[in-house]
């Protein structure tokens, strides 16, 4: 039962994709806690992204263990990885033009 004694904690690493509403361009990071990430981003804290807030989280990776959730991150942010990002958000991009 969580909050109970014997309850455990599941520790997840996020990795994210935010869009930005102000131009569309995409941002690749990674987190412990998605929700208070995406509300530092929107607040400005984040130097590479003040300028194009306000952002929308469209795409999310749930880890276990921070080493895989930091590789994945590192992948996405290459020219393959930001590729396979566009494949697999396919018809997100689609429809977003439509």
């Amino acid at each position: 039962m969580p909050g109970s004694e014997n309850s455990i904690a599941i520790m997840f690493y996020y990795v994210y994709i935010l869009q930005s509403k102000k131009n569309n361009s995409l941002y690749v990071g990674y987190t412990e806690d998605l929700r208070k990430r995406l509300q530092e981003h929107n607040r400005g804290l984040n130097f590479s992204t003040k300028p194009y807030k306000p952002w929308q989280l469209i795409h999310y990776e749930a880890y276990r263990d921070q080493k895989d959730a930091k590789r994945r991150e590192e992948y996405l942010k290459t020219s393959q990885g930001a590729r396979l990002l566009k494949r697999m958000l396919k018809e997100y991009f689609y429809e977003k033009k439509n």
